[in-house]
C-alpha cells in the first residue's frame, strides 16, 4: 500500500487524515529560494511554522509526520534541533545537488530519525549511486516539479515519460530504500490523470506519493475521505495487471505526457 502523503498545518484536517490507513502527514518549512525557482508557476508555496509541527504532531494517532526544512544553510542545525523538539517522524532535505551535503545534513540529524532525501535537482540525479548510502537515508522522494523546471522541461512529469525515474528506482530499491515521485490528483482529475500516476507508482516501485492540492474537494464534508476510497480500490485493481498490460500502459502514458508537453510553452517563453 503506497503512502498517500498530505501537506497541511490544519489539525482538524489531519485528524481526518489520521482516521485513514496508509496516510502520512506532512508539514513544509522551506523557504530559501523556493518563490525564485518557481515564479510564474501555479505551485504550493507553504506558509507553515515550526509551531504547526507540534499542533499537526499533537492530533495524530498512528500516521508519521514529515517535516520538510530549508537547504542545507549554517542554521540547519538549530532548525534541525527545533523540528525534532517539536516531534517529527521524518526529515527531509530539499534541493541538494552533492552527496557531501545529503552527509552533512545526516550528521545533524545523528540518527534522531529517519532522513528522506528530496531528489530534485540535476545534480542529485546524477550523483545518486554517491549518495545512496548515506548513513539514516530512509527513503528517496523524486520532486518532479523542481526537477523538470531545472531540467528546462514543458510539463512536470516529462522526467517520467523519458524513463528518467526507472533506473533511480531501481537503484533505490535495491539499497533497500523506499522511493516515491510526484504527485496524484483524482483519479480523473488533472492534466495526466491521477489514475496513469498511480499506475506508474505501481510499475515503478513506489511507495509514496503526494496528494495534490486538487485532490481535496472542499466542497463536501466527505468528498477527501470519498476520493481516498476510490484510490485504494484503484491501487489494488492497477496491483493485479500482468507484465503485458503493465508496459502497454507505460507506452500509453509516455505518449500522453509527450501529448501534454506539446501544447505547453518552451521554458521561458509567455504561454499563449
Amino acid at each position: 500500500m503506497l503512502d498517500l502523503i498530505q501537506i497541511t498545518n490544519d489539525p482538524d484536517f489531519a485528524r481526518r487524515c489520521d482516521a485513514l490507513e496508509g496516510m502520512r502527514l506532512w508539514v513544509d518549512l522551506e523557504r530559501f529560494g523556493k518563490a525564485e525557482r518557481q515564479v510564474g508557476r501555479n505551485t504550493f508555496i507553504s506558509t507553515h511554522t515550526l509551531d504547526d509541527v507540534g499542533r499537526i504532531k499533537a492530533v495524530l494517532q498512528r500516521s508519521r509526520l514529515m517535516v520538510r526544512v530549508n537547504p542545507l544553510n549554517p542554521d540547519t542545525h538549530t532548525e534541525v534541533n527545533a523540528v525534532l523538539a517539536q516531534g517529527a517522524d521524518l526529515l527531509m532535505l530539499p534541493m541538494f545537488s552533492e552527496a557531501w551535503e545529503l552527509r552533512a545534513f545526516s550528521a545533524i540529524v545523528a540518527g534522531r530519525a529517519p532522513v528522506v532525501a528530496l531528489l530534485e535537482t540535476p545534480g542529485a540525479l546524477e550523483t545518486l549511486r554517491e549518495w545512496l548510502g548515506t548513513p539514516g537515508l530512509d527513503e528517496v522522494y523524486v520532486g518532479l516539479n523542481d526537477l523538470h523546471i531545472s531540467l528546462r522541461q514543458r510539463f512536470m512529469f516529462e522526467p517520467l515519460a523519458l524513463g528518467m525515474l526507472d533506473g533511480a528506482a531501481r537503484l533505490v530499491r535495491a539499497q533497500g530504500l523506499r522511493f516515491g515521485f510526484g504527485g496524484i490528483a483524482r483519479l480523473d482529475g488533472g492534466l495526466l490523470p491521477g489514475r496513469d500516476v498511480l499506475a506508474e507508482h505501481l510499475r515503478l516501485g513506489s511507495r509514496a506519493v503526494i496528494l495534490s492540492r486538487t485532490f481535496h474537494d472542499a466542497t463536501s464534508a466527505a468528498g477527501f475521505e470519498r476520493e481516498v476510497a476510490a484510490l485504494r480500490e484503484a491501487e489494488r485493481a492497477l496491483g493485479q495487471r500482468d507484465a503485458q498490460q503493465v508496459e502497454a500502459s507505460r507506452r500509453r502514458i509516455a505518449e500522453t505526457i509527450g501529448q501534454i508537453a506539446a501544447t505547453m510553452p518552451a521554458p521561458g517563453q509567455p504561454a499563449a
